[in-house]
């Protein structure tokens, strides 16, 4: 059976946070000293309620009076008057965060994690259980880590549990290479649909950058005439 790796193998366990009252200075302390750039922001249960991060803090810190601008800059600065600088103004992390937080759980597959961040445009995930609580961080970097894995392991995974142990093909029918990422399949499968499944599978590999695919069928049960690309 296929394993892939989920966002609870690898997001970050040990997670900084911070309260809602934490004061804008202390939370610049806490980004500096743990050589991050974002913090989740929690409640009393530990629910995390909103993420502050550097371009928040930024934001605020763009608002402040620049002794080169002339007098009447600040006045003409866009957010000046209208309400919107209400943010700029706060002083803890409750007003200075993003809200509410976009979350994600440690079941989540990396493409969920990673089309979740890319629907929010957010560069991080905080992770919670069941009852909504932190348990972890998962990071754009951490998702990456999947495409680490050796050619040589993605080659074994899919010759013994793509091939072999789902779709119990031969082995040594489909030729597989492997190169930083990308495979290239050639031989033949018994029947043609399986084709675009063995494919599929392919690409769900962890640590897979793309498939292409030389295959024939030694049967097409699919009504199509020949098979193969």
């Amino acid at each position: 059976m296929l394993q892939h790796r989920t966002v609870g193998d690898l997001m970050t366990r040990s997670v900084v946070r911070v309260q809602r009252g934490t004061l804008f200075t202390e939370i610049v302390h806490v980004l500096q000293e743990h050589d991050i750039t974002a913090v989740p922001v929690v409640d009393a249960e530990d629910r995390p309620v909103g993420v502050v991060s550097e371009a928040d803090l930024l934001a605020k810190a763009s608002r402040r009076p620049d002794p080169h601008d002339g007098a009447g800059a600040r006045a003409n600065a866009p957010g000046a008057g209208d309400g919107t600088g209400a943010k700029h103004e706060a002083t803890t992390a409750e007003g200075l965060m993003t809200s509410p937080a976009v979350c994600a759980r440690p079941d989540w597959s990396v493409v969920e994690a990673a089309r979740t961040m890319e629907e929010h445009r957010v560069k991080r995930l905080p992770v919670v259980d069941g009852t909504g609580r932190l348990v972890g961080l998962v990071s754009r970097g951490d998702l990456l880590r999947v495409f680490l894995r050796t050619d040589r392991a993605i080659r074994e995974e899919i010759l013994e549990d793509v091939l072999v142990r789902t779709l119990r093909q031969s082995p040594s029918a489909v030729g597989v290479e492997v190169n930083h990422g990308q495979v290239r399949l050639s031989g033949s499968v018994r029947l043609s649909s399986l084709v675009p499944v063995l494919v599929q599978l392919c690409q769900s590999v962890d640590g897979v950058v793309s498939v292409d695919h030389h295959l024939s069928a030694e049967t097409d049960d699919t009504g199509d005439g020949p098979s193969g690309s």
